[in-house]
């Protein structure tokens, strides 16, 4: 009995498109919903920049002390 049921009801998920839709929207759908809301981006006006991140300038040292190479036999 309980085999039958299961059949019909993937049979159902397999080949009724509006089922599936509905299943997935039950699964999936309403997570990526609510994502999808809280990255939407504010609105803003054309031309308009907007910075996130600046770099950090960068330090105008080399990273220590040169030396000349002396080869030694």
């Amino acid at each position: 009995m309980l085999f039958k049921i299961l059949f019909v009801f993937i049979l159902l998920l397999v080949f009724v498109p509006p089922v599936r839709r509905f299943v997935f929207y039950l699964l999936v759908g309403r997570q990526l919903v609510k994502q999808q809301r809280r990255q939407e981006p504010t609105r803003r006006r054309e031309g308009e920049t907007r910075v996130d991140h600046v770099p950090p300038r960068p330090n105008n040292t080399k990273g220590g002390e040169y030396v000349d190479f002396e080869e030694v036999k």
